[in-house]
């Protein structure tokens, strides 16, 4: 059986648009579409009181102007939080997305959505994987979603809930390990997700011939990343959609 088909964009918005609005934001989300942006990726957790959130780190002290820890907060506590003015007085009063609400988000703009499976220092894999995937599956076709976690033991646990042909899996890599394969294939993976500045041109070529995508992170300069496309490179995830885009189009004037 194939997997589903997905029809990856070049270019996914890393966190939403994050260079233009506060990152795994409902409003970096709307950034992203309006800069043409089809796919975003962006980060969910769980709260202390179990509810799915959009967020990336362990706590809240980066992206608001609260502290602690989410596995020591709830629903009702997030929503006194301030997560746009840290970026900009323009975003002052941003909440905290609900998983709920980004899925809406998603499915109003029809975007296509790389959702990783973020698993912090000390937080259960297991019991992430249980509350969000439900909801997931629910909410967005096989053909808009990829699901892609650092953490084999998540990504186990998300196939349990589809097969491939139903869902698409991401392996997320800094360094490339050696038994990169086996890691994949132990999930029937879609894609890989190699941190671009660290995959090597035998390891790309290796893992395009294998048959998975290619989405590489966190691609910022165009410039420096543009020899890459070469490699088989299906997606480059960047906080600049737009300034990749403009690079991109200049290139193929160029060429034409």
């Amino acid at each position: 059986m194939t997997h589903p088909a997905i029809a990856l964009p070049s270019l996914i918005a890393h966190r939403g648009y994050s260079a233009a609005a506060p990152e795994n934001t409902l409003a970096a989300v709307r950034a992203a579409h309006e800069a043409g942006a089809q796919w975003v990726e962006l980060d969910v957790q769980l709260l202390g009181d179990g509810t799915p959130v959009i967020w990336h780190d362990a706590d809240v002290a980066r992206c608001s102007d609260g502290r602690g820890g989410l596995d020591k907060l709830t629903w009702a506590q997030v929503q006194s939080l301030d997560a746009g003015s840290w970026f900009s007085d323009v975003f002052a009063g941003e909440k905290m997305a609900s998983l709920e609400a980004m899925l809406a988000l998603l499915n109003e703009l029809e975007m296509g959505v790389n959702l990783e499976i973020k698993v912090n220092k000390g937080r259960d894999s297991i019991t992430l994987v249980n509350r969000v995937m439900p909801e997931v599956l629910d909410a967005l076709p096989a053909e808009r979603l990829i699901i892609s976690s650092f953490d084999p033991a998540a990504l186990h646990r998300c196939r349990t809930f589809a097969p491939k042909e139903e869902l698409a899996l991401g392996v997320l890599f800094g360094s490339t390990p050696k038994d990169w394969r086996a890691q994949c294939e132990a999930v029937d993976a879609f894609s890989i997700h190699p941190h671009w500045p660290r995959l090597k041109r035998p390891q790309a070529d290796a893992m395009h011939e294998a048959g998975y995508q290619l989405l590489c992170y966190t691609a910022n300069d165009p410039g420096a990343f543009n020899s890459r496309w070469a490699w088989g490179i299906a997606s480059a995830i960047t906080d600049e959609p737009a300034i990749f885009q403009r690079f991109l189009d200049n290139q193929r004037l160029a060429t034409h």
